[in-house]
């Protein structure tokens, strides 16, 4: 299994990349994201995920270890492929992907293209707990923010607080604080 290549970028569209690295051109298949990533750099180090079929050897790559674990997420889930996963990280990027899952928001996940309600649903429901858990986490902190505030916000809900109340006085506040602390500056000013 190959971890990552680092090499010349020979040959770059906004879906595959050629990299020589030693006199040796592996062809890669891209999301959007990682293309706008590398567009502009001649030499790059790509994260790569080797699929092996009946016939044929893909390799996908990605700007990112992130991206390339997302997409091992998604193509965990039963009917989802590598192709469906590619569009999916095309179209979203890895935060606001891992953001939707970790919100169950799975009306941003259907709004990919080739991806139904069904299919965004099981998305959610199968990955919810990988990307919002402690067991997965991106470079970013926005999804902890994220995290933290949904779960102040469905506490409230809990409680009989209206949703869109609730939520507009959670805005504002810091979202790295714990969830109790969100819950208890919440219920001073509702």
């Amino acid at each position: 299994m190959y971890e990552y290549i680092s090499g010349k970028i020979d040959t770059l569209t906004p879906t595959t990349a050629v990299i020589d690295c030693g006199g040796v051109g592996y062809l890669m298949e891209i999301t959007l994201n990682t293309y706008s990533a590398i567009e502009h750099l001649k030499e790059v180090r790509l994260w790569v995920h080797e699929v092996i079929r009946e016939d044929a050897h893909l390799l996908y790559g990605f700007a990112t270890p992130e991206e390339r674990e997302m997409f091992r997420l998604l193509i965990g889930v039963n009917g989802v492929g590598s192709a469906t996963a590619r569009m999916m990280l095309s179209s979203l990027t890895t935060d606001e992907l891992q953001g939707a899952i970790a919100s169950q928001d799975a009306k941003k996940v259907q709004r990919v293209k080739g991806i139904g309600s069904k299919m965004a649903q099981r998305i959610v429901l199968e990955l919810h707990d990988k990307v919002s858990g402690t067991g997965f986490v991106l470079g970013s902190q926005s999804l902890a923010v994220s995290h933290s505030k949904e779960e102040a916000l469905s506490a409230l809900v809990m409680l009989g607080f209206p949703k869109a109340a609730a939520d507009k006085v959670l805005q504002p506040m810091d979202g790295t604080l714990p969830v109790e602390a969100l819950i208890k500056e919440a219920l001073k000013k509702l």
